[in-house]
This record gives structure tokens, C-alpha cells and sequence, in this order.
């Protein structure tokens, strides 16, 4: 399947939007890191919230203070969440899982 022909209005307004996403995600990740925002209730919100719901559990995680990479994808592995899973995405059991191995 082909992608749309767009105009060059319809792109202007495509990468505004996209834009625009980037910098909600941005400011979601940085106020994950600063501690204004739990993890807890970044991924109680996913669902309801489009910039939550669209990010990746991998990069949520990141975002807290003391945690890397390969304790990332430790804690992925162990609550059974592939790394490439986005908020929105994880289920009730997904979501404790992954809160428990937190502490």
C-alpha cells in the first residue's frame, strides 16, 4: 500500500502535529526525571492521556532518576513486557508487575 500524496499544506500541518507530540513527550520525560510525576501515575493515566499512551514503557522508565539501560530491560524482562511496548499498551497485570519490580 502506497503512502498518501500529500500537499504542501496537509505536510505543513503533519509535522506541526508531530512537532508538537515530540515536545509533549519531552516535557512528559522530563518531569518523570525532576520527580513532579510518579511512575505510578504516569501509566495509571496511559489509557486516557494520547502523549503517555504513545510512549514507550522503555523510555517512561529511562526517565526515572537511577535507573538505566540494562536495569530497563531488566525490569521489562521480568514483569514479561516486550521492550518495544508502548503505555497504552500494557495491561492490568503488565502495569503491577512492572510497579512491584520498582518496589
Amino acid at each position: 500500500m502506497a503512502l498518501p500524496t500529500l500537499t504542501p499544506e496537509q505536510r505543513a500541518e503533519a509535522l506541526a502535529k508531530a512537532a508538537e507530540a515530540r515536545k509533549a513527550r519531552s516535557a512528559l520525560l522530563a518531569d518523570i526525571k525532576d520527580g513532579k510525576q510518579s511512575i505510578a501515575t504516569v501509566l495509571g493515566k496511559a489509557k486516557e492521556d494520547k502523549t503517555i499512551g504513545k510512549t514507550k514503557v522503555a523510555a517512561l522508565l529511562k526517565a526515572v532518576p537511577g535507573i538505566g539501560a540494562v536495569k530497563v530491560a531488566a525490569l521489562l524482562e521480568q514483569a514479561g513486557i516486550d521492550p518495544d511496548r508502548r503505555a497504552a499498551g500494557l495491561g492490568d497485570r503488565q502495569k503491577a508487575a512492572l510497579l512491584d519490580a520498582l518496589g
